[in-house]
């Protein structure tokens, strides 16, 4: 077996959109077709900062749906190192405190690495770490329907709640952070995992990638 300073860099795919995209759906497609393979998913949601020194109410009242309310730097860390075949101390988010939980999950890295989320193409950093980006383009009110379906099922949230949080902050971040990052996408994906076509595509370029890697 190769030193690890002899092995390729793994290949990393990048995929965002905004909430309710399909992104999830999109990134899940990809990784259950390139069973076999060593891969690994990671989701940008994880990087929510660390909120312990605030009180819930403070945390209740944070926009979730801004850059500034992930730990970038720590993600683009991370994501280094994995690129460099050392294994990370991935932190946990739990939804029910607003905060990260005092777990964390060790991540060896693998030959593809799979990261997902609103945010992947809006730093510069992150960006050049990836070597495909891809977009999930879907429309606005198919969007909210998802959120809402979500929302009300796994995390016992109110149809009213969701609704204004959309309105307040969802949508109008999305605008203005997320759909302008859709010009640095190699790839974009029309309503998400229901594109079959364009995952296959994707599935059959990641694997030409594999292949050449591997030479």
């Amino acid at each position: 077996m190769a030193e690890l300073s002899e092995k390729k860099r793994p290949i990393i795919i990048g995929v965002t959109g905004g909430s309710g995209s399909g992104k999830t759906s999109v990134s899940h497609a990809i990784f259950n077709q390139l069973h076999g393979h060593s891969i690994l998913m990671l989701e940008q949601d994880s990087y929510y900062r660390d909120q312990s020194d605030m009180s819930i109410e403070q945390r209740k009242a944070v926009n979730y749906d801004h850059p500034d309310a992930f730990d970038t730097d720590l993600l683009v860390s991370q994501l280094s190192d994995l690129s460099a075949w050392k294994s990370v101390e991935k932190p946990i988010y739990d939804y029910s405190i607003f905060t990260r939980s005092n777990k964390i999950v060790q991540v060896e890295p693998r030959e593809v690495i799979i990261l997902e989320g609103i945010f992947v193409l809006s730093d510069p950093r992150l960006r050049d770490l990836l070597d495909i980006k891809v977009f999930v383009d879907t429309d606005d009110d198919i969007r909210i329907i998802r959120r809402i379906q979500r929302d009300m099922k796994e995390r016992g949230r109110t149809l009213q709640s969701v609704i204004d949080q959309y309105l307040k902050t969802v949508k109008p971040m999305y605008h203005q952070f997320i759909e302008p990052t859709k010009r640095y996408a190699d790839v974009i994906v029309p309503e998400g995992g229901e594109n079959k076509v364009a995952i296959d595509l994707l599935v059959t370029k990641i694997r030409d990638i594999i292949r050449e890697a591997q030479k």
